[in-house]
């Protein structure tokens, strides 16, 4: 019987025993400031290495080094000079973007999350709530999933 780790690292490898294709190696080559805004820049920008360089502000081996790590995780390819995401730095940029969403409306969540601490509601009552203080459809979809 194969594990739960076994199994991701099964569906996460390619023919072409890409290496670094990992959860934990796709967040850390976006962890840092420079590289989620280069990570950001390509997605909504893509650019070549000069351009993306002066954005940033960064030395040519720092931009390298993160580049590296982007590309080694499978989240942008280049082409013709231009640096762009893959289809799997897309469903990244696009969890991203769920993220600061739900960083956004942080402290809504957290009074929904007083409110469970603090009384048992019914499940409508506590659905009632939350489609009164959140106002995105997928966090909602995401909370109410979860009573």
């Amino acid at each position: 019987m194969m594990t739960r780790l076994e199994y991701q690292h099964t569906v996460t490898s390619t023919p072409e025993n890409v290496q670094g294709v990992s959860i934990a190696n796709i967040l850390s080559a976006i962890a840092d400031d420079k590289s989620l805004v280069l990570f950001n820049t390509i997605a909504i920008a893509g650019g070549d290495t000069d351009i993306l360089i002066t954005r940033l502000g960064v030395t040519r081996k720092q931009f390298y080094s993160r580049i590296s790590a982007l590309q080694k995780t499978g989240l942008i390819s280049r082409k013709n000079r231009q640096y762009m995401l893959t289809s799997l730095g897309l469903i990244v940029y696009d969890a991203k973007l769920m993220i600061g969403r739900a960083t956004n409306a942080y402290w809504k969540l957290k009074a929904i999350d007083s409110l469970e601490t603090e009384h048992k509601l019914p499940v409508d009552e506590r659905n009632k709530i939350i489609n009164t203080l959140i106002d995105n459809q997928d966090i909602i979809k995401i909370l109410v999933k979860q009573s």
